[in-house]
């Protein structure tokens, strides 16, 4: 099975009461079940979504940003506790090994007693970590990661990544600003997943937000508009168009309707806006 999950497609760190969860998805590919981003949430969605910890391979995470990384230390530690036996590689930006380090460094007490007590194999044989830039992220007998630097500020780096195999290929956008190079990037992708912002959704929120002034300089300096993600998936010639990471994700006031409303003047092919647990098949 060849297939997207979406774990949690809100934009930004915060969760609120029946709303959406932080960004993660899976991308079943290849025979292998690959992990992008991990924001808090991210364990109990893949639970229940039907896909057990244990079956994890790979961990891309495209940015230190804590509302893509902030429970994978969590993750990783509780698939172990279910009883991992394998290695899972985590690919990560520069500071992906640090947080790593820190992690398992605030874990130190409860390590040592399950390695004693339980027999578990050490946890920091099983994780392997890369580092990795622009380019080329990893490649095997199925399935290549290339990854392009994206527009974060401030964070620099920050980066899309581009998934292909099996006769698919798949582009992740992380974060950005609306950024024209994306385009050629995500060139003849059948499934572009990107980051959107709402215009009217974030004025709201932001007329809602007591000293708002520096938040809608940083949203709309490091987000993409939803007309300017329609532009991308165009210039890109791209199969499907999967919006993520939406900004808002969780205001009444705004519906799948909006979305496809801002859309539509830039983009005419299939478009998804995306919503916690939503399978997308791949063909």
């Amino acid at each position: 099975m060849n297939d997207i999950i979406l774990l949690g497609t809100k934009g930004g760190p915060a969760i609120r009461q029946g709303g959406a969860l932080p960004t993660a998805s899976l991308l079943r590919l290849c025979g292998r079940t690959i992990l992008i981003d991990c924001a808090i949430g991210a364990a109990r969605s893949a639970v229940e979504a039907g896909v057990g910890l244990l079956e994890i391979d790979d961990i891309f995470i495209t940015h230190l940003h804590s509302d893509h990384v902030l429970e994978l230390g969590p993750l990783i530690y509780t698939a172990w506790t279910t009883g991992l036996q394998r290695q899972i590689t985590v690919y990560g930006p520069p500071g992906i090994a640090e947080y790593w380090q820190g992690f398992m460094a605030s874990m130190a007490f409860d390590y040592k007693i399950r390695l004693a007590d339980e027999g578990r194999p050490p946890l920091l044989d099983l994780i392997k970590i890369e580092t990795y830039a622009e380019g080329f992220v990893m490649q095997d007998d199925t399935l290549s990661v290339a990854a392009l630097r994206v527009d974060h500020p401030p964070v620099t780096d920050c980066f899309a990544l581009r998934f292909k195999g099996a006769g698919a290929t798949v582009v992740f956008s992380s974060d950005t600003c609306y950024f024209p190079p994306l385009g050629a990037f995500a060139n003849g992708a059948d499934v572009l997943v990107h980051e959107a912002m709402l215009t009217d959704g974030v004025e709201a929120l932001i007329k809602r937000t007591p000293g708002a002034s520096r938040l809608r300089e940083h949203l709309y300096a490091s987000h993409t508009r939803a007309e300017d993600v329609g532009r991308i998936a165009t210039a890109a010639g791209v199969g499907h168009l999967v919006l993520n990471h939406l900004l808002p994700a969780d205001d009444p006031n705004f519906s799948e309707r909006d979305w496809h409303a801002a859309i539509q003047p830039t983009w005419d092919g299939p478009l998804t806006v995306g919503r916690d647990g939503l399978c997308i098949p791949l063909s």
